[in-house]
């Protein structure tokens, strides 16, 4: 009987550590995590199901220019996707305004376009993007005051 109640203890301890670490993966996934790491490419990183997604977006303060876009995919180790097959759409929010970016692969691991945009902190962003037969969303705040702290992404 006292053996049965040491394994069922420590049963338990293990049960609870792996939960820790579960919940631990989740908060260093959250947005607010991820936008306290530094970025590979200078853009906004966000999750999108088994990946992360890096929104890079040029910053012309002109009204109606056309602008680069571009969209940066790896795992969640940092290991970049190949964008071969790939496609993205994003709609930009800004204001009452709305608008339309179509991206195609470009280079190792990117997806890239052009779009018409003004430089915004409060500008938003839907990223709708196929990856190997799937779609994956994520929504982005690219010119938002970035958090000031910069802290490395470990698993």
């Amino acid at each position: 009987m006292l053996l049965w109640k040491k394994k069922m203890k420590i049963k338990i301890v293990l049960t609870t550590f792996a939960m820790l670490l579960c919940v631990a993966q989740v908060w260093a996934h959250s947005d607010q995590a991820l936008d306290s790491q530094k970025s590979q490419n200078g853009g906004q990183v966000r999750m999108a199901g088994a990946y992360h997604l890096e929104l890079v977006m040029g910053k012309d303060k002109k009204t109606g220019k056309e602008n680069p876009v571009a969209l940066y995919i790896t795992d969640h180790g940092g290991t970049k996707i190949p964008s071969v097959g790939m496609s993205a759409n994003i709609t930009v929010l800004d204001g009452s305004n709305k608008s339309y970016i179509e991206l195609k692969a470009d280079g190792e691991n990117r997806l890239q376009g052009n779009g018409s945009y003004t430089f915004n902190p409060k500008l938003k962003a839907v990223v709708l993007v196929n990856i190997k037969g799937q779609q994956e969303q994520a929504r982005f705040t690219p010119f938002a005051a970035p958090s000031n702290s910069q802290s490395e992404h470990k698993h």
